[in-house]
């Protein structure tokens, strides 16, 4: 039998004899490729935490102990330890098991995470807690060295060492986060790495003099100037400055010593970070050797390591990054500004072409903003690239460094909308309502890929704050001859009919020419609109169609609240567009405020937003006149 087929539930690791666990990783890799190549995933970071992952289950209690991941798409292994080997044939399926900690999945997953540089300051509350409540629970959280470079972080840390809570936290190092790691704190880490000298001298010389009651004091005279020692072996001990212990750094895929430094370390009353040193990707030879390609991947071959493609696409992504190499060639003042997403938000492109005019700030959105409200200031054209569910972690800097002071930053917000199997924490359908209500800002959404390259072009035309959101996934070709020129505020009415106008919003805009198309069928002729731009509405062209047209119909991919359906609606009151009319707003937005994984149209048929849906609510309305 299996080694991992006597593990279903949590702690049952412990029944595993210390010489098979380096069998028991090998399973677990194999596991977790199989399944992977099947339904897609996060491979290379959990590939690269099988070790440390058992390490601290052999050393913890679950559910009584409480283990938190930073981002936690590394998690895969602890939910196979805790017992939900069955539900991996359903990962990131809707309905099924999560890509992420989820509490409401297992009470051995102490935190939902999807977003980096948390885990601290969750593990910290988690630790102070358990003191008042005069618990001995074990707290610990595992971060990325990518994760570090991430501001929250070091505020936790800054008030960890202070408060001086018990909470082991473990800097899994793979030299790597989403892409490589950039920065003064990478460089940092590999100070620390190269420090491997001086941790050798420092424990051997140590476990010699312990061994005698004279070497026990001179042991002594040396602890104290311990300090000295290490500034000469390794330049800068700055965690250890902070007051909190440091240890590292040791072999990630070491389980027993992994096992007995944890268990020393739970012992101390005070915070200690744990230094490991991991492979991303390894033991999948393709993952090791592209461990960027492979840390969310799609479903693929397992003999090839090569993604199973459907068809030949083109995304979003792609044409932003084309498109922006083309306007850096026609504008020297054009800079791009990424915070650890080159690759995923297409940058990558302007970089290979223009590394002076290219920064990559690391994981940190909030710094990325207002570093480029600066460079705005001093006359560049900052474009900001970042998905949607990451520029939210900035909101108070888009707000008070770049919208109150009207300056000209780009923000090209990639996964905008529904973003599928990623789940709750990545949806994209926010940024209307955090976006459209700041002072300055416009918003736009392109209806295809033709249209998005348009809108980069105005936006660097235009002098202000502007952002230009759009969806994850193949760039919509359709409508590519209905290109009138961009005017600010104004929608485009792509076909003219009575009764029944469609307004559609960016993403959904393909959703909204089957919608078109199906009641066509029905001999409804109905107006469909290109909006353009989401923070506004064009109250001329609603003037104008409410003399012919009694049901509206919105379509976005955004929540209810602050989004353009509620805009629209609002725009015609406060105008009084409504009175002696009997106007019917069929509202195609997301009421469900938290979205869980799934396919795209798994999720617009759920949320009854898709074609068919929208159909099947304006059917009844068409019947009755």
């Amino acid at each position: 039998m299996a080694l991992l087929d006597s593990i279903n539930n949590a702690n049952d690791i412990k029944k595993i004899n210390k010489k098979d666990y380096d069998l028991l990783a090998e399973e677990i890799r194999a596991f977790l490729i199989d399944k992977i190549s099947k339904n897609g995933g996060h491979l290379a970071s959990n590939l690269g935490a099988v070790e440390l992952t058992m390490a601290l289950h052999l050393c913890m209690d679950f559910p009584k102990d409480k283990l938190i991941f930073d981002v936690g798409h590394q998690s895969y292994t602890h939910k196979l330890l805790t017992g939900r080997k069955a539900d991996f044939d359903a990962l990131r399926q809707y309905g099924g098991m999560s890509g992420f900690p989820k509490a409401c999945e297992s009470d051995c997953d102490a935190f939902n995470t999807g977003h980096s540089s948390t885990s601290i300051s969750a593990a910290m509350g988690y630790a102070v807690a358990r003191d008042l409540r005069h618990g001995d629970e074990k707290i610990a959280c595992i971060i990325g060295d990518g994760s570090l470079t991430g501001g929250m972080a070091y505020e936790a840390l800054n008030s960890l060492a202070q408060m001086k809570n018990g909470c082991v936290i473990i800097l899994n190092d793979n030299d790597m986060s989403i892409d490589k790691n950039v920065g003064g704190l990478s460089t940092y880490l590999s100070s620390i790495r190269v420090g491997d000298a001086y941790n050798g001298f420092k424990t051997g010389v140590e476990n010699s003099l312990l061994t005698t009651k004279t070497g026990e004091k001179v042991a002594k005279v040396l602890k104290r100037s311990k300090d000295n020692i290490k500034q000469f072996f390794v330049k800068g001990s700055f965690l250890e400055e902070l007051g909190i212990t440091y240890v590292g750094p040791i072999d990630g895929h070491d389980t027993e010593t992994m096992v007995s430094i944890f268990k020393q370390a739970f012992k101390l009353n005070k915070p200690i970070i744990v230094h490991v040193k991991t492979k991303k990707g390894k033991g999948y030879r393709f993952a090791e050797r592209h461990p960027d390609y492979f840390h969310g991947i799609s479903a693929f071959d397992k003999e090839t390591g090569h993604v199973i493609k459907r068809k030949e696409t083109r995304s979003n992504t792609d044409i932003f990054g084309e498109a922006l190499v083309k306007l850096g060639d026609e504008h020297e003042d054009i800079v791009a500004v990424t915070a650890a997403m080159a690759n995923g938000t297409g940058v990558y492109k302007f970089a290979e072409k223009y590394p002076e005019r290219c920064f990559d700030v690391g994981i940190a959105e909030q710094h990325a903003v207002t570093f480029a409200a600066g460079m705005a200031k001093a006359q560049m054209v900052p474009y900001v690239a970042v998905y949607s569910s990451f520029l939210q972690r900035a909101y108070d800097q888009i707000l008070h460094d770049v919208c109150m002071q009207r300056l000209h930053v780009v923000f090209a917000i990639d996964r905008s909308g529904l973003v599928g199997q990623d789940g709750e924490t990545h949806q994209g359908i926010y940024d209307i309502s955090y976006l459209s209500h700041m002072p300055n800002m416009v918003v736009m959404a392109p209806k295809n890929r033709y249209e998005l390259r348009q809108m980069l072009k105005f936006a660097y035309d235009y002098d202000g704050p502007i952002a230009i959101k759009y969806a994850r996934g193949d760039a919509y070709k359709g409508l590519k001859d209905y290109d009138s020129p961009i005017e600010l505020g104004r929608s485009e009415v792509i076909y003219r009919g009575s009764r029944l106008a469609i307004f559609a919003c960016g993403n959904m805009f393909e959703e909204a020419v089957k919608l078109y198309d199906r009641l066509k069928a029905d001999g409804v002729e109905a107006t469909l609109v290109n909006v353009r731009f989401v923070s506004s509405v064009d109250i001329d062209l609603i003037r104008e169609l409410l003399d012919t047209h009694n049901i509206i119909v919105t379509m976005e991919e955004n929540i209810t609240n602050g989004g353009y359906g509620e805009l629209l609606a609002a725009e015609i009151i406060d105008n009084e567009l409504e009175k002696d009319k009997n106007i019917i707003h069929i509202d195609g937005s997301i009421k469900q405020e938290i979205v869980p994984h799934g396919t795209i149209e798994e999720l617009r048929n759920i949320l009854g937003i898709s074609a068919d849906k929208m159909y099947d609510s304006i059917k009844p309305l068409l019947d009755e006149e």
